[in-house]
C-alpha cells in the first residue's frame, strides 16, 4: 500500500519561502509513478499546484505559481519536493501530494494521496 507523508509546512511572510517534502513508503518502485502537488484553501476546492512525470523530465504548473514554484523529485530517495520562493497570502492554504502509476496529469484523478501539510503565509 503506497503511503505519501508531507512535511515542511508552515508559517512565513510574504514574499518568504517554504520547502515541501513528499517521501513515498510501501513503493517498490518510485519511479513508475508520476507525482503531484494540490492545495485547498478554506471554502475553496482542492486545486492542481504542480505535477512531475516519473522521470523528472516533464514538468507542469498552475499559472498561478509559475515562475515561483519548482518542484522535483529523487527517485533513490523516493522524495518528491516543491521550492515555493515569492510567497503570496493566497497561497495560504493545505498542501497535498498525490501519485498514480505511469502517467502525469494535472487533474485530481490521482490514485494516492498524503494527508496533507498547512502552508500560512502572512501579510
Amino acid at each position: 500500500q503506497v503511503q505519501l507523508v508531507e512535511s515542511g509546512g508552515g508559517l512565513v511572510q510574504a514574499g518568504g519561502s517554504l520547502r515541501l517534502s513528499c517521501a513515498a513508503s510501501g513503493v517498490r518502485i518510485f519511479s513508475s509513478y508520476a507525482m503531484g502537488w494540490f492545495r485547498q484553501a478554506p471554502g475553496k476546492e482542492r486545486e492542481f499546484v504542480a505535477a512531475i512525470d516519473r522521470t523528472g523530465g516533464d514538468t507542469y504548473y498552475a499559472d498561478s505559481v509559475k515562475g515561483r514554484f519548482t518542484i522535483s523529485r529523487d527517485n533513490a530517495k523516493k522524495t518528491m519536493y516543491l521550492q515555493m520562493n515569492s510567497l503570496k497570502p493566497e497561497d495560504t492554504a493545505v498542501y497535498y501530494c498525490a501519485a498514480r502509476l505511469l502517467v502525469v496529469t494535472t487533474q485530481n484523478n490521482y490514485n494516492y494521496w498524503g494527508q496533507g501539510t498547512q502552508v500560512t503565509v502572512s501579510s
